[in-house]
C-alpha cells in the first residue's frame, strides 16, 4: 500500500514535468496552535527524483520526518524554509501570514519556479504562475517534501522556545491547544510567543463558566 502511494505522489507531479520541468511545491506548518511563528517551505524536485515513503507530514512519526528532512534537503534542487511571527499573525492575520510565509519560503528558493503547487485552498503571492492542491500534501509529492521541511522546522523551533519557556513544555504539545497547554496558561499566563487572538474565545468561555 504505501509504495502505491509513493507512486501517486510521484506521478501526480509528472503531469507538470513536461510543461514546468521547475515544479515547486510549498505548504505551511503551524496554523492552528496558540504560540509560535507559523513556517512554510517551498522544495523543487527533479522530475525524476522519488523520496520512499514520503507522505503527509501529519500522518509520519517524529523519527521518520527527522530522517526524511535531511533526505529531502539532500535530493532537492532547491528549497527553503521561512516563517511569519507571532507579531505578524496578531496584525495580519494566520490566513494571511500562511500565505506570507509561503511566499518568504518560495522567494528564498534562489531560483524562480515555472509553477508553485500549494497546499489547500488559498494562493501565496508569487512572481510565477501558482495553483492551489487541496489535501495538496496527500497528492503532491513536492508539496508532501514541502511539508516535511515545514513541519521539522516549527517543531526544531518549538523546543529552541521550550528551552526559552521551560513552564510551558513547548517542547510536548508544540504550542498546541492540549489540556496540558492550557494548564500551564492558566498558571503562568501569557508568553511573549503566545497568539493572544487565539486565546481570546478561551478567555471568554472560562469567565462564562466562572
Amino acid at each position: 500500500m504505501e509504495e502505491q502511494s509513493i507512486l501517486t505522489l510521484h506521478d501526480f507531479d509528472l503531469q507538470y514535468y513536461d510543461k514546468y520541468p521547475l515544479l515547486c511545491g510549498t505548504d505551511e506548518a503551524g496554523r492552528g496552535p496558540l504560540a509560535g511563528d507559523v513556517f512554510a517551505a517551498a522544495v523543487i524536485l527533479a522530475p525524476d527524483t522519488v523520496i520512499e515513503g514520503i507522505n503527509d507530514s501529519k500522518k509520519l512519526t517524529a523519527k521518520k520526518r527527522d530522517k526524511l528532512f535531511d533526505e529531502i534537503k539532500e535530493k532537492a534542487l532547491y528549497w527553503a524554509i521561512a516563517s511569519a511571527t507571532v507579531e505578524e499573525i496578531e496584525t495580519l492575520n494566520i490566513l494571511n501570514c500562511a500565505m506570507l510565509s509561503m511566499q518568504r519560503a518560495v522567494e528564498g528558493l534562489g531560483v524562480v519556479p515555472d509553477i508553485v503547487l500549494a497546499d489547500g485552498n488559498k494562493t501565496p503571492k508569487v512572481a510565477c504562475p501558482v495553483e492551489y492542491v487541496i489535501k495538496g500534501d496527500a497528492k503532491s509529492q513536492s508539496i508532501a517534501a514541502a511539508s516535511v521541511l515545514a513541519k521539522v522546522a516549527r517543531d526544531r523551533y518549538m523546543e529552541e522556545m521550550a528551552q526559552k519557556y521551560p513552564e510551558y513544555a513547548f517542547d510536548k504539545h508544540k504550542g498546541y491547544g492540549t489540556k496540558l497547554h492550557y494548564q500551564m496558561i492558566d498558571k503562568y499566563g501569557e508568553s511573549p510567543i503566545h497568539r493572544h487572538s487565539f486565546l481570546k474565545k478561551y478567555y471568554a468561555k472560562k469567565q462564562e463558566g466562572a
